[in-house]
């Protein structure tokens, strides 16, 4: 059973009134100097700030070395560090124990990662998972990818997929009709990457066995919003450092303590938490037990400085800036004729937003539409968006805002698809 939990929060995540994001912050971004090129593309990636990047090229520059290897001061103060960075990273999400903190490769590797240390070992045949097939390729192919090579030992597990609302969220409505005995574990987008809609399945509370395992990917909510597992009651949280200011490479897996004892080693070999006994391999404990390798060391070390810009500059503050910039947006593509807005913001009842809109416009391709906002320095996402369902057609266009952009770069962008759309 679960342990005792904190009851959800309010979906809501402007729960202060915090002080607004200040323009000079953009400074700290030294890719972003020049002001004719807008970058609106962070759910694929965010821009760097100036002490991420000093981090990176401090490691490479100074005492490089490979941590828990020697006993040398150079490798014992990477591990030391990194061990603090794990620290930081478990309060950062609201983690009660450091040891809930995996080190991956990125979501995709995290993902990965709970489909097989913990489903070979812990799903039976005719287990049901439940997800959405409109999710990121990163929380949608391990599942069928976990399926598959279940079915080739005589396991036969069952993929139940649900809805999306128009609001870009999870349909909970759609959950529960069916989740069932069978259900193992129920897994979404925390922050959807191309609907931009916020779910936290706070009403599946008391209304599903909680034995039941959450799964939630923060890939783009943990640089967007404050994020708190515990609040959430997720078992598994994913999140990828390059879309919270770290350096590409680096992930964060949040494995709750009550699913340790259910887990089988990820990647055993170098510096991995396993053991040979007579009776094969023994784990030796979290989170070494999916850690395996040389980790990405310069990866990890960004994550500390990243972190800090985030608290710096206060989560709810860079929340409720995207959400200005996301209504600011959707205003003004309101206006443009022949545009129309995928599932999202643009549908909810309320004015809202996490900082990504994504719509269509008439008489031209998304990918055409994203050539020509390049050629006037609006750089944009376009496609399919790594949404293995989305088959086939012309995709969509995506803006995604941060921290760093601004009401004039969105005012220009609106009057740039406002020229297009009118030729």
């Amino acid at each position: 059973m679960h342990p005792a939990r904190p009851e959800f929060a309010a979906a809501t995540v402007i729960q202060h009134a915090p002080t607004p994001v200040p323009s000079s912050v953009r400074a700290r971004f030294p890719a972003l100097a020049d002001p004719s090129v807008v970058y609106l593309d962070s759910a694929a990636t965010t821009q760097k700030p100036d002490t991420v990047i000093a981090a990176v090229t401090a490691y490479h520059r100074e005492h490089t070395a490979n941590a828990g290897r020697g006993t040398y001061g150079w490798a014992t103060s990477l591990s030391a560090q990194i061990a603090a960075v794990r620290a930081r990273a478990a309060g950062f999400v609201g983690a009660q124990h450091a040891d809930e903190i995996v080190f991956t490769g990125g979501a995709t590797a995290a993902l990965g990662a709970v489909a097989y240390s913990w489903g070979l070992a812990a799903l039976n045949d005719g287990d049901e998972i439940v997800y959405n097939p409109a999710d990121h390729a990163a929380n949608v192919l391990p599942w069928h990818h976990l399926r598959d090579t279940l079915a080739r030992f005589g396991r036969r597990i069952v993929l139940r997929p649900y809805r999306s609302t128009s609001a870009g969220e999870a349909d909970v409505e759609d959950i529960l009709r069916v989740v069932g005995p069978r259900t193992r574990l129920i897994t979404t987008s925390h922050l959807h990457h191309v609907y931009g809609g916020l779910t936290t399945l706070e009403e599946l509370h008391g209304r599903i066995d909680p034995e039941i395992l959450l799964c939630f990917d923060c890939s783009q909510s943990g640089g967007h919003l404050p994020v708190d597992v515990t609040v959430l009651r997720a078992d598994f949280a994913v999140f990828a450092g390059h879309k919270m200011f770290g350096a590409p490479g680096t992930g964060l897996l949040y494995c709750h303590r009550r699913v340790h004892d259910r887990l089988r080693p990820f990647l055993p070999g170098g510096q991995s938490g396993v053991q040979i006994t007579e009776a094969g391999l023994v784990g030796t404990g979290m989170p070494s037990l999916l850690e395996g390798g040389t980790p990405n060391i310069p990866g990890i070390l960004s994550l500390a400085p990243a972190f800090d810009l985030l608290d710096e500059l206060d989560r709810f503050a860079v929340a409720a800036h995207n959400r200005v910039l996301t209504v600011r947006l959707i205003e003004g593509l309101r206006q443009v004729r022949g545009v129309e807005f995928l599932p999202g913001p643009a549908h909810a009842g309320c004015e809202v937003g996490y900082g990504i809109v994504s719509f269509t416009l008439d008489g031209i391709s998304a990918a055409d539409l994203g050539f020509v906002l390049a050629e006037s320095g609006f750089l944009v996402r376009t496609g399919a968006h790594c949404v293995p369902a989305a088959g086939g057609g012309d995709g969509s266009v995506r803006v995604s805002t941060q921290l760093y952009n601004t009401l004039d770069e969105i005012d220009r962008f609106v009057a740039c698809v406002s020229g297009i759309a009118g030729r």
